[in-house]
């Protein structure tokens, strides 16, 4: 064989078959952001941080910013010395070894996978807003559902440039209509000075507490730009600052909804977190309801572009897993015109159509099924972090770069996250919601038992 040929060969190999440096910084950005989904958080996530925390929900943003940004530069200790397909997976797995990688990949998949089809719960919810305050039927529910998937599935099958190009601008467009709701003067207020936000009470710490867990859970997905290592431009530059930037222009957003929301709500703040379109009934309240359908359009297709998002990085950690055997070998094939994962594509656009379709066939309403799904995807990203927090003090050590300064921000993150874990978890819950850490766990070793067992008999027969 020519050099040629081996260096063609070793590039090939080295970028997984994808197109490698088409994504400018901005486009890089677009990933993480539309998969934290800014405008579906004010949309759905806030009220409810606000249900629990009221007047002291934008302290509790504020803190969970800050933790957020210690995680990310966690991540950031992998991000600025390497990059691949594999995100978070292809870090775990290169510093703490095989059967960690297996639980960050697997558990990536689930967090993904899993907010891909929570989301469509919020297509439903607002495109139905738009035309009627009764509940969606149900074959009007299945219909966006599935119409939204495939359409998401179709981006990314297709175009990965186009796709963050298309979730760049959607997301601006959608936080920049939020932003207008909020700033507008009205007949019965304006976004100025609230006194009840910075009374004594609202620095207490029982309900920043109450709220912290929710508000940590609005960031879920900030790190899914490292999942275009291969595709970014200069991607050990480009990609931290993805995350960082993320992080911090999404907890200024989050900070500033919380407390317009609770401004605007005034002394109906109990009607807010039981509203089915939050944003919607505070338009009307300002007495703007002619907001309200551009508020709408914005969170629905910012939901969508959060699908798209979604769907892009399972592939792409999907593709990572099946190049190492952690997943089905077919899993890592490319499409020689496109050079997208498009196998990693159809799967993972399946694995998110399925639960939302077969909750909604059981009449589980669009926004529980917004909250379950999107409470196991939030337990796949928080065992994802905490695997990488640990392992980015062993990368320093073994570099001899540890500091007190490192050893510090890796040990006041891993506390944050283990407090949201335990946080979330809903013990002593009666209802479905106590259902949803099992369920976590076992689609979590089903992985784990198909790389110990099934990949033996199965991938060599498909391969």
């Amino acid at each position: 064989m020519s050099l040629a040929s081996q260096s063609r060969g070793a590039s090939e190999e080295a970028s997984y078959g994808l197109r490698a440096g088409i994504l400018s910084q901005w486009e890089t950005l677009a990933q993480s952001l539309a998969s934290i989904a800014p405008t579906a958080c004010a949309a759905m996530g806030i009220p409810l941080v606000i249900a629990v925390s009221g007047a002291s929900a934008w302290l509790a943003y504020v803190l969970a910013t800050l933790g957020m940004l210690l995680v990310a530069a966690n991540v950031n200790v992998f991000a600025r010395d390497s990059a691949s397909p594999g995100s978070l997976y292809g870090f775990v797995h290169e510093e703490l070894g095989h059967w960690a990688g297996l639980l960050t990949g697997w558990s990536l998949l689930i967090a993904y996978i899993g907010t891909a089809s929570a989301v469509t719960g919020g297509i439903v919810q607002y495109t139905h807003s738009l035309f009627s305050r009764q509940p969606p039927r149900l074959m009007e529910s299945l219909a966006l559902i599935v119409i939204s998937v495939i359409a998401a599935a179709a981006f990314a099958y297709r175009d990965v440039e186009l796709s963050t190009q298309f979730m760049l601008w959607i997301e601006v467009a959608s936080v920049a209509a939020i932003v207008i709701l909020f700033v507008i003067p009205s007949h019965t207020d304006n976004l100025v000075w609230d006194p009840s936000q910075f009374r004594l009470s609202a620095f207490r710490i029982t309900p920043i507490g109450a709220g912290l867990v929710l508000a940590s859970f609005s960031f879920v997905g900030f790190e899914s730009a490292t999942a275009l290592g291969t595709e970014a431009v200069s991607p050990l530059r480009t990609i931290p600052r993805a995350m960082l930037g993320t992080v911090l222009l999404s907890g200024v957003f989050f900070v500033l909804s919380a407390y317009a929301e609770v401004a605007g709500f005034g002394g109906k703040l109990s009607v807010l977190a039981s509203s089915g379109a939050p944003l919607q009934m505070l338009a009307d309240l300002k007495g703007l309801s002619w907001v309200a359908p551009i508020i709408s359009i914005g969170a629905v297709v910012s939901f969508f572009s959060c699908t798209l998002a979604s769907i892009t990085a399972a592939a792409r950690v999907a593709l990572s897993m099946g190049t190492h055997g952690m997943a089905p070998k077919y899993l890592s094939r490319t499409h020689d015109r496109y050079q997208t994962p498009y196998s990693a594509v159809v799967a993972s656009s399946v694995a998110a159509v399925t639960p939302a379709v077969m909750l909604t066939v059981l009449h589980i309403s669009a926004f529980d099924l917004y909250g379950w799904l999107g409470t196991i995807s939030t337990y796949g990203f928080i065992t994802a972090y905490v695997l990488l927090v640990v392992a980015a003090p062993i990368k320093l050590l073994r570099k001899g770069k540890l500091g007190l300064q490192n050893s510090a921000i890796s040990a006041v993150a891993l506390l944050f996250l283990i407090g949201a874990l335990v946080g979330s978890l809903n013990t002593g819950s009666s209802g479905p919601g106590r259902w949803l850490a099992p369920a976590y766990v076992t689609l979590l070793m089903l992985g784990c038992v198909y790389k110990a067992l099934w990949h033996r008999v199965v991938d060599p027969l498909t391969s």
